[in-house]
C-alpha cells in the first residue's frame, strides 16, 4: 500500500495534534484586572493576613472574582479595573506597614490547565500596555566613585604597611599622594606597585606621586557599572514583580527597561531611578566641629549634616556600604519606630564586629546617599542637573560588638523604610541613571493592537481558506486544516516556551498563514501535474508528496537561515519576529507535510479504489 501510515505515526500527529490543543488554549481566556500583596518584610504573608485582607475587602463592599493565597502572596482577582484601583486604594491604607500592594493582570487559566504546566503567552508593552523607559547611566559619576574607592583603599594599605603619609586626595587630574620622607616614598611606591598596578604611577614633585586611570581602567569601570546597573534594575524589577520584563543594553551608557502590564507607572519610575545606599562611619569625637564648619576639617574626617541641618563631623574611613548588604527589610523597633533590619555579608560582619569591638562606648552613624538627577529648561535648552545629597540619619552610641545582623534607625515614615529595605536588597546601583526617554502605553491601546493584530490574522487566514476550497476543492480542505493545525502548534510552542507576543510577532504570524499553505500548493501542483501525465490517482498522490518534499525543504531552509540572521542581528521586535517566524516555519513543514499526509491517507489511501481525485 503506497499511501498509508503505520499505526505509531498516526499516533504521534494526533497526540501532537492533541499536545498542541491544550497548551495553545489558555490564550483564550484573557487576563484578570487584580491586586497582589507580597510581605514588605523577609517573613512572608501567613494565612491570618490573607483572612483579615479578605475580610477588608467585604467590609468595603468589593467582591473579588477570586481570592488566592499561595507561597506567602495574596492575590485578588477583580471584574474590572475600577474595582481594581478600588481595592488597591483601600489595601494600601491597611496593610501599608506589613504588605507591598501593587496592580496586575493575572492570566484567568483554568486551575486545570496550570496543574498540566499550560500557560498563556505573554504580551510584550505594544499589546498589554505598561512602561517604556531608556535610561541614561552617568559614566562620570561612576569614574568618580571608582577614584574614591581607589582613595580609600590606599589609605587603608599604608595605614596598614605603616607609611607615613600627608595627603592623598582626589584632585581633577588624578589621585594625589604626598609622602612624609624618602624613606616612606620608596615604600608607598613598593605597596603602590605590588597591589594597585591597576593604576599609572607618575611622579609630580618631591615625595609626591599621581596616580591615574588607564584607557583600559576607564572602560572597564564602564562597563562593570553598565552590566550591575542592568543587575540591579533587574533585582527591583522582580520586587515589582513584572512579568517577562524586557532590560538591556542599548550602545554603551544606555538601557532599555519596558514593563508590561504595569499600571502604576510613578511607583515604577521611583524604584527604578532611585539611587540610595547607606554607609557607616564613625563620629569624630576628637576634633571641634565648630573649627571644621569654619573650615579646618581635618584630612582624617569629613564634615556632614544630620536630617535637622545641624553640622556633624564623621571619620572618612567607611565601615561597611551598601553593596555589602545581602539582605533588608523594613519594620518598627522597640519603640515603635520606622527601622531597617539589616544582614551583612561575610566581610562586611567581620568588618563590622572587629569595628564595633574596638570603640565599644564611641558614637557611629549612618549616611544616607541618594544621587538625584533631572533635566531642565534654562535658556530654551536642556540641562542636566545632578545632584549627590548626604545626610545622616542616625547617630547611635555603640554598646556592645555586633556584626551580621542589626538594625538602623532614624527613618522619617515606614513607607521610607519600606522603599529603603526593597532599594538595599535589590542592590545600589553603580551609578546614578537619568530617565531620558518614558512612553506608556495605556491598556485601551494594547487591547486595539491585539484587536487590529487578529483581523489582520483572520483576514488573511480567510482567503487563504477560500482561495484554496476554491482552487484544490477536497485537497484544499485537507490543506486548510492543516493550516489550522499549523497555527494551534505554533502558538502552543509559543506558549510552551513562555514567549514575550509583539507586534512584529503578530506580522511573523500572519507570515507564516501565508507560507504554511506554500507547502500544500506545492504538492497540489505535483499530484495535478502527475495526474495529467496518466498516473493513477494513487501513484499520483504518492510522486506528488515525494517530489514535492526537496522544493519544499529547499524553499524553507533558506527562509529559516534569513530569520536566524534577523535574530543573531536584530534587536527586540526584530528578535520577536524572527522567532516566531522560525518556530512558524518548522511547524508548518510538519503539519503541510506529514498532517495533510495523514489526512489525505484517510480519504484516499490504503485499499481504496479511486477513480478520481477532487483536486
Amino acid at each position: 500500500m503506497q499511501n498509508h501510515f503505520p499505526l505509531w505515526k498516526n499516533i504521534l500527529v494526533l497526540t501532537v495534534l492533541v499536545f498542541g490543543i491544550l497548551y495553545a488554549l489558555p490564550n483564550i481566556f484573557g487576563n484578570d484586572p487584580a491586586v497582589q500583596l507580597a510581605s514588605s518584610n523577609a517573613t512572608p504573608l501567613q494565612q491570618s493576613q490573607a483572612d483579615a485582607v479578605a475580610d477588608s475587602l467585604k467590609q468595603a463592599g468589593l467582591s473579588p472574582k477570586a481570592f488566592e493565597f499561595k507561597d506567602g502572596i495574596i492575590l485578588a482577582r477583580f471584574g474590572n479595573t475600577d474595582e481594581q484601583m478600588k481595592a488597591a486604594d483601600m489595601l494600601r491604607s491597611k496593610m501599608s506597614t506589613q504588605a507591598t500592594v501593587a496592580l496586575n493582570l493575572a492570566p484567568a487559566t483554568p486551575s486545570w490547565l496550570n496543574t498540566l504546566g499550560a500557560e498563556p503567552m505573554y504580551l510584550g508593552l505594544d499589546l498589554r500596555g505598561g512602561v517604556h523607559f531608556l535610561l541614561e547611566v552617568d559614566m562620570d559619576t561612576a569614574l568618580k566613585q571608582a577614584d574614591e574607592r581607589y582613595v580609600n583603599d590606599i589609605r587603608s594599605a599604608f595605614r596598614e604597611a605603616k607609611i607615613r603619609y600627608q595627603t592623598i586626595n582626589k584632585e581633577a587630574d588624578g589621585i594625589k599622594v604626598v609622602l612624609a620622607n624618602e624613606e616612606a616614598s620608596a615604600a608607598a611606591v613598593e605597596v603602590l606597585n605590588k597591589d594597585f598596578r591597576n593604576l599609572d604611577l607618575n611622579e609630580s614633585g618631591a615625595n609626591e606621586f599621581l596616580l591615574s586611570l588607564p584607557e583600559r581602567e576607564i572602560i572597564a569601570i564602564k562597563k562593570a557599572a553598565l552590566e550591575q546597573n542592568i543587575t540591579t534594575l533587574r533585582n527591583r524589577v522582580n520586587e515589582l514583580g513584572v512579568a517577562e520584563p524586557i532590560i538591556q543594553q542599548q550602545g554603551s551608557s544606555r538601557i532599555v527597561v519596558q514593563l508590561p502590564g504595569v499600571q502604576d507607572t510613578a511607583r515604577a519610575k521611583e524604584l527604578l531611578g532611585t539611587t540610595a545606599t547607606l554607609e557607616y562611619r564613625l563620629v569624630d569625637v576628637e576634633h571641634d566641629v565648630k573649627s571644621a564648619v569654619e573650615g579646618h576639617v581635618p584630612p582624617t574626617s569629613r564634615l556632614y549634616k544630620d536630617k535637622n541641618g545641624s553640622p556633624i563631623l564623621l571619620k572618612r574611613a567607611v565601615i561597611v556600604t551598601g553593596d555589602q548588604i545581602t539582605d533588608a527589610s523594613s519594620g518598627l523597633d522597640q519603640d515603635g519606630q520606622p527601622a531597617v533590619f539589616i544582614t551583612l555579608d561575610g566581610v562586611g560582619a567581620k568588618k563590622m564586629g572587629k569595628l564595633t569591638q574596638e570603640n565599644i562606648g564611641k558614637p557611629m552613624a549612618v549616611v544616607f546617599i541618594e544621587y538625584k538627577s533631572d533635566t531642565q529648561i534654562v535658556d530654551g535648552q536642556k540641562v542636566q542637573h545632578k545632584e549627590k545629597i548626604e545626610k545622616v540619619i542616625s547617630v547611635a552610641t555603640i554598646r556592645d560588638s555586633f556584626s551580621k545582623r542589626f538594625q538602623t534607625t532614624g527613618l522619617d515614615s515606614p513607607q521610607e523604610a519600606r522603599t529603603l529595605a526593597l532599594l538595599l536588597r535589590a542592590g545600589a546601583l553603580a551609578a546614578p541613571v537619568e530617565i531620558v526617554e518614558e512612553r506608556t502605553v495605556g491598556p485601551s491601546l494594547g487591547q486595539e493592537n491585539i484587536d487590529q493584530g487578529m483581523m489582520s490574522i483572520n483576514i488573511g487566514f480567510l482567503l487563504v481558506v477560500v482561495f484554496m476550497i476554491i482552487y484544490y476543492r477536497s485537497f484544499g480542505l485537507i490543506a486548510n486544516f492543516a493550516l489550522i493545525f499549523n497555527l494551534v502548534l505554533l502558538i502552543a510552542i509559543l506558549s510552551l516556551l513562555q514567549a514575550t507576543l509583539t507586534l512584529p510577532g503578530m506580522a511573523g504570524i500572519v507570515l507564516t498563514v501565508g507560507m504554511a499553505v506554500d507547502a500544500n500548493v506545492l504538492i497540489n501542483e505535483r499530484i495535478r501535474e502527475e495526474l495529467r501525465g496518466g498516473n493513477s490517482p494513487q501513484a499520483s498522490i504518492f510522486v506528488g508528496y515525494e517530489k514535492a518534499f526537496a522544493t519544499i525543504l529547499d524553499s524553507n531552509v533558506t527562509t529559516l537561515l534569513v530569520a536566524l540572521l534577523l535574530f543573531g542581528f536584530g534587536t527586540g521586535p526584530v528578535k520577536g519576529f524572527a522567532v516566531v517566524l522560525s518556530i512558524g516555519i518548522l511547524t508548518s513543514m510538519f503539519t503541510a507535510i506529514t498532517g495533510s499526509r495523514m489526512l489525505v491517507n484517510w480519504f484516499y489511501g490504503g485499499d481504496r479504489r479511486v477513480e478520481k481525485l477532487s483536486i
